[in-house]
């Protein structure tokens, strides 16, 4: 399955959590349920996957965080804000770099209108 199609599943799940779950939650609701609504699915999830980086001649363990990875191909970063600041695009394309990975979806389940809160990020897609 390649990015995009992925990308179409992971938004349908979103919406499937928006509408159950509506706004107001912490970030951590609505990972939880997104990822149970993918794995249902079928898909392989991982949950707050910490990463390390290398800097220099220096590891440095545990680095950054995804708070989902699917199926080895995209990220998401989930919010719960009012507002999406220009940092949280700019999060997710470092992490995509760092994992040299293609898509990332940020995803602010804080909105009446889902559709409004989510944001494709590409890393040479």
């Amino acid at each position: 399955m390649t990015e995009n199609e992925l990308s179409y599943k992971i938004i349908g799940s979103a919406l499937e959590v928006h509408r159950n779950l509506g706004v107001g939650l912490l970030e951590n609701a609505y990972e939880q349920a997104l990822a149970y609504e993918l794995k249902k699915s079928g898909f392989n999830v991982k949950q707050q996957l910490y990463l390390p980086l290398k800097y220099k001649e220096v590891n440095i363990e545990n680095a950054y965080k995804i708070d989902l990875l699917v199926e080895n191909k995209v990220v998401i970063e989930i919010k719960s804000t009012l507002d999406v600041h220009p940092i949280f695009h700019s999060q997710l394309l470092t992490y995509l770099k760092l994992t040299n990975l293609k898509l990332g979806l940020l995803i602010n389940f804080n909105t009446p209108l889902i559709k409004d809160g989510i944001h494709r990020i590409v890393n040479n897609l």
